[in-house]
């Protein structure tokens, strides 16, 4: 919105000039979507706890989060809000690509709420089924997968990383793998908002490394010179996973062991669907299985303890998701969230390497 107002005003006052370039309004982006989250998060937590909107404990979870029980959730609404207004404000709104992921983001949005609030009015955590939770978020994946698929120019050739010559091209079943994509990476950060900034910790990582592919694939210079897939126009992103990056810190504030907040579904699954939308229009899909190695550590976690259970009835943790196991062996909590952050960064200095080794 800004940048349709003002930048068009660069011939008269050429300060404005400065709203064309990506870099600036990424960084503005960021920090508008970290004062929304100073300004509105008391307010917001305040609400919630007035209207006793707290988070239900399972009880066959590790007994340390039984005094959690009661504490606010649905902190992921002060994420969304944190997101989508500094990108409407400070993104070129022209851009298809930004529409498409900020449709992923509040229709992943949509389906956590309802399922958090399901949760809140039978005050247990039972909400939507797996199933209904599944259909809706393949929908709007599907949906996504489609609209990319049908603009003009939009490849649909897989990029490996560390091998520049292998390009396999899906075509019509492109769609089908970019949903995979969006709805496992919105699962893979839902299973992993477990802990008191464990989830939000690796997403702001992941997302400032993604923002800098969404620049560099927007930069058809760049693009060339790094020999990786150019996308015209991807570079706008970059102003959303600015905002992401805002939106987390601000959120992480709140969220850091102790936690005031929760984020709740309407956080995880917001903020891992636009992560995998972006990793697919960046053409960075595979290099997402390195940037968010915890969420996928999570979700390989929990499927592994399923099936070893139903075939031999044995389990490979102590719990599942991976982080409650280091619970039961006795790690405090917050030496499991650090560390696991410091494993994120270190996962994400790899992912940036691939853009030199091919």
């Amino acid at each position: 919105m800004l940048y349709h107002l003002l930048y068009p005003l660069h011939t008269h006052f050429s300060a404005l000039y400065v709203f064309k370039y990506i870099t600036f309004r990424t960084i503005y982006a960021a920090i508008t979507a970290l004062v929304i989250s100073f300004i509105l998060g008391p307010w917001l937590i305040n609400k919630l706890s007035e209207h006793q909107i707290g988070q239900s404990i399972r009880k066959v979870g590790p007994e340390s989060h039984f005094k959690k029980e009661g504490t606010p959730t649905m902190g992921g609404t002060l994420i969304l809000l944190a997101i989508v207004l500094p990108t409407l404000l400070w993104a070129d709104l022209t851009n298809l690509y930004v529409w498409v992921t900020l449709l992923v983001t509040i229709g992943f949005g949509a389906v956590g709420f309802v399922d958090d609030w399901r949760k809140v009015k039978k005050k247990n955590s039972d909400g939507l089924s797996a199933r209904q939770k599944m259909v809706w978020l393949m929908l709007i994946s599907l949906a996504a997968g489609v609209l990319l698929y049908l603009h003009p120019g939009f490849k649909t050739t897989l990029a490996f990383p560390f091998f520049k010559a292998l390009h396999p091209d899906l075509g019509l079943f492109y769609i089908l793998f970019a949903m995979l994509v969006v709805v496992g990476s919105g699962n893979a950060v839902n299973l992993t908002d477990g802990l008191d900034g464990l989830a939000i910790g690796p997403m702001i990582i992941a997302s400032g490394t993604y923002m800098l592919f969404a620049y560099l694939a927007g930069n058809a210079k760049l693009a060339e010179y790094l020999q990786i897939s150019a996308v015209p126009g991807a570079g706008e992103l970059a102003v959303l996973c600015g905002a992401m990056v805002g939106a987390g810190l601000g959120f992480l504030w709140f969220n850091t062991y102790p936690a005031q907040v929760f984020m709740g579904d309407v956080g995880s699954l917001s903020l891992g669907g636009a992560l995998g939308t972006i990793a697919v229009i960046t053409k960075q899909e595979i290099v997402l299985v390195i940037v968010g190695g915890i969420f996928v550590m999570e979700a390989l976690s929990v499927i592994a303890q399923v099936t070893s259970f139903r075939l031999y009835g044995k389990r490979i943790f102590r719990m599942a998701p991976i982080h409650h196991h280091f619970e039961l062996k006795g790690w405090p909590e917050p030496k499991i969230i650090v560390r696991f952050w410091i494993v994120s960064i270190i996962l994400a200095l790899v992912a940036l390497s691939t853009l030199k080794l091919r």
